[in-house]
């Protein structure tokens, strides 16, 4: 069963779903289960690198990727970087390599979970 907010890679062609209403489906991509995107925390290794920091001034959050900034080349970088609120909205921001692992949102709620994904070591995410 896919559960809101989930994500999910196709191990075979990369494709990458984020569950917007769950279902009891199995999710396949090139003739083959998905598989769920374990969320990285502050518990594994390589968290000053990936583990989201988060600032808040007013309704305005910026979020850094990790304590330690995180490269962005070609090869290694931060693809988007999402935040989900209390009032259930989910904002999310895409990065390309030549941005810096940054992104500001404009807050409808209060910030519950922040999560990024990093092209080479998966899903990150901190509780607010």
């Amino acid at each position: 069963m896919a559960k809101l907010n989930q994500v999910y890679k196709c191990d075979l062609c990369g494709n990458i779903v984020v569950v917007i209403h769950a279902g009891m489906g199995k999710l396949v991509c090139c003739g083959q289960a998905m598989l769920l995107m374990e969320e990285r925390t502050s518990e594994n290794e390589g968290t000053e690198k990936h583990v989201p920091v988060a600032e808040q001034e007013g309704s305005k959050l910026t979020v850094k990727v990790g304590s330690v900034e995180h490269p962005m080349t070609k090869e290694h970088y931060i693809e988007w970087i999402e935040v989900q609120e209390d009032n259930g909205n989910v904002q999310r921001k895409f990065l390309s390599p030549e941005d810096k692992p940054v992104a500001e949102f404009e807050l409808t709620g209060k910030p519950v979970v922040i999560r990024e994904y990093c092209n080479l070591h998966g899903l990150w995410k901190v509780e607010v």
